[in-house]
């Protein structure tokens, strides 16, 4: 069997796909997180700075893709699918570097929910690739997504937000059966999405069974009374 690789951005949804696929024996030895400069339509953007701490706790090699603010080279004339294929280049050159590497990828996971626009260009690079797309995410429940992350014993914290009933108390909150409890509710007041799916916000596991030691974080919050996020000051992994 050939390696397999794992888009990661260090956040819930990326890393229930790599957990999961560990869970299945699948040979994961390289993990990739993009670091867009910018906003992004393809990838998760907060803290991503901090999947290293994560991959190392996990003991999986990182390779960083540091694509120029996605905003370069952008025209008036350009909708967001052609915005989408032009993200999708950086990731999908290294790869193809990987598989040069490695002697070829047999799969790749990645840990879309509901996005079509993602998951239509990830089923597209890997059938370059000749690779299997492994998506366990990819349109289950989200309460059930979400209750069985809690099971499993992932730490998830809440690093930024951006919708209407989120305010500056989420930053830091930590995702649990109480918090789903309440974005329930805000998804029925405001139509929020209880995993975020929309960005309405975005999380950083800082636990999980995979990983040999917790991260531990010091951090400020920025609010402008609709969108906020940490500032991470310092960030270490657990003794």
């Amino acid at each position: 069997m050939k390696p397999w690789v794992s888009l990661f951005s260090g956040g819930k949804d990326s890393s229930w796909a790599l957990y999961r696929a560990l869970e299945d024996g699948k040979p994961v030895e390289r993990l990739v997180t993009v670091h867009p400069e910018g906003d992004s339509f393809m990838y998760h953007v907060p803290a991503t700075e901090l999947a290293s701490l994560a991959a190392e706790s996990i003991g999986i090699p990182l390779v960083n893709v540091r694509p120029d603010d996605f905003d370069d080279g952008a025209t008036a004339a350009e909708d967001s699918s052609q915005r989408g294929d032009r993200e999708l280049e950086p990731l999908e050159a290294e790869l193809s570097a990987l598989a040069d590497e490695l002697g070829g990828i047999d799969g790749v996971t990645a840990g879309a929910v509901e996005s079509s626009y993602q998951t239509d260009r990830l089923e597209g690079l890997c059938d370059r690739l000749d690779a299997e797309l492994f998506a366990p995410l990819w349109q289950q429940n989200p309460r059930e997504l979400a209750e069985a992350m809690f099971a499993a014993g992932f730490e998830i914290t809440i690093v930024s937000v951006s919708a209407r009933g989120l305010d500056e108390s989420w930053l830091g909150r930590t995702l649990d059966a109480e918090a789903l409890a309440e974005l329930e509710r805000l998804n029925d007041e405001y139509g929020v999405h209880v995993l975020g799916e929309g960005g309405e916000f975005e999380t950083l596991v800082t636990d999980a069974p995979h990983m040999d030691r917790r991260i531990e974080l010091e951090y400020e919050t920025t609010f402008d009374g609709l969108r906020g996020s940490l500032q991470i000051t310092d960030a270490w992994l657990a003794a």
